[in-house]
């Protein structure tokens, strides 16, 4: 089993944000992962504080993750941490090693992880 990991922002407030850039992210991960939902456990969403117009698992749901365990969290707020922001960690069923993941982190969330972008 391998973690992979990603988060994205979004600039509003607003149901069609949220599963919009939730999806986004997850369709993404897919691609550089080639993800069979059938092999994903569970996923874990978290949230800033700022963004509670939907749950990001809804958008999973709506993507066809109905065999897996799906909750989502509110991230820890942080002084002048980065606002609106949606991250998810995927349990995923693999004969992969977990230095093969490829992480990804789209928009604002790109600062998260700066050694992902070289």
């Amino acid at each position: 089993m391998v973690s992979i990991r990603g988060a994205i922002t979004v600039k509003k407030n607003t149901k069609e944000e949220i599963l919009k850039a939730t999806q986004k992210l997850l369709l993404e991960i897919e691609e550089k992962n080639n993800l069979k939902k059938s092999n994903v456990i569970s996923i874990l969403f978290s949230s800033t504080k700022d963004l509670n117009a939907e749950y990001p698992a809804k958008a999973a749901r709506l993507l066809g993750y109905t065999q897996c365990g799906l909750m989502c969290f509110n991230e820890i707020e942080v002084v002048g941490g980065l606002e609106k922001c949606i991250r998810a960690m995927i349990l995923y069923e693999t004969i992969l090693d977990q230095k093969d993941v490829r992480h990804v982190y789209l928009e604002g969330a790109r600062t998260l992880r700066p050694d992902l972008n070289k």
